[in-house]
């Protein structure tokens, strides 16, 4: 395959081509070709088509659209030697006879061309349209993958909230059951104490009360009374009196009450009220917890070293 020689001889369809429109170069050929339009566009848009034939006329380039092998066959069929005279032939018949020949040689190839481009026209939207169609669906899969990432980060974020959350919500419970346990101890340990200074402070009275009686009272003397008795008798009387009143004053029985009752009496309302809720009850029972250390400290420090020195005051008396 080759171009148009440089000597000015081409083919019939280049020389009428040439002839209609003006100077042309040797062997090749342009025209302008309507077809059907850009790619997506519904209008026509015209083509400049450029061909090249060989020394026997024989079409084998278009410039600007690719011809298919059927394209290129029938046109190898129609410009076959047996369909078309010799080149010797043609000169002989004249120059009206091969214009006529290059005008339906044009024409036929105008129409073969424009099916030609019609047929890749579509082609080519078929192909844009699948494109299209894939790139969608690709979009559309690494949305759905990316959403879904964000749904599984937002539900691993929220578990862990929820699990920390009831890890504290655990921490509460037990650090409440623990203070009630601690309160319970601390109050059956203070009962313990008050029954144990309630049974001292009842043998002293029990020992002072023989003391006196023995003392004051032989039983050699109880059968003869006198005046001087019944008056030793009245002044032991009164002196037991007096010493009974001192040791009273000294051991006096003083009536058990609950440390801090008021609080105790809410925390067991609250517990009562709020059985399924402990929590809500923890700041009474750290109140109660302070109350009942400061009432331990104040009976340590203060009530206690008085009535153990009151004691031994009255041992050594």
């Amino acid at each position: 395959m080759r171009g148009g020689r440089g000597t000015g001889r081409g083919g019939p369809m280049a020389r009428g081509v040439a002839a209609g429109r003006g100077r042309a170069e040797p062997g090749r050929v342009s025209f302008g070709l309507c077809g059907t339009g850009a790619m997506g566009g519904g209008g026509s848009a015209a083509r400049r088509v450029t061909f090249e034939a060989d020394e026997n006329d024989h079409v084998t380039v278009v410039k600007g659209v690719r011809l298919s092998e059927t394209v290129i066959n029938r046109m190898k069929e129609t410009s076959s030697p047996g369909a078309r005279p010799s080149s010797r032939q043609r000169s002989a018949s004249g120059d009206h006879d091969l214009r006529g020949a290059t005008a339906v040689n044009e024409e036929e190839l105008k129409k073969r061309i424009a099916e030609e481009l019609a047929l890749e026209q579509a082609r080519r939207e078929t192909e844009a349209h699948k494109r299209l169609k894939q790139d969608q669906m690709y979009v559309r899969d690494e949305l759905g993958k990316v959403l879904e990432r964000e749904r599984t980060a937002s539900n691993e974020h929220l578990t862990r909230a929820i699990l920390r959350e009831r890890a504290a919500t655990e921490e509460e419970r037990v650090k409440a059951e623990r203070f009630a346990k601690q309160l319970e101890e601390k109050d059956r340990e203070l009962k313990k104490h008050d029954a144990y200074y309630k049974e001292q402070l009842a043998r002293l009275e029990e020992r002072v009360r023989h003391l006196i009686w023995g003392f004051y009272l032989p039983r050699r003397l109880s059968r003869s009374i006198n005046l001087k008795s019944a008056q030793f008798y009245k002044v032991t009387t009164e002196q037991y009196q007096k010493a009974a009143n001192e040791v009273e004053a000294r051991f006096k029985r003083y009536e058990s009450h609950p440390i801090c009752a008021d609080l105790q009496g809410k925390i067991l309302q609250c517990y009562q009220q709020n059985s399924h809720e402990t929590l809500s009850c923890s700041a009474l029972a750290n109140q109660y917890l302070h109350c009942v250390n400061h009432a331990k400290q104040h009976y340590l420090n203060v009530l206690l070293p008085g009535a153990l020195q009151q004691s031994m005051l009255g041992r050594g008396g």
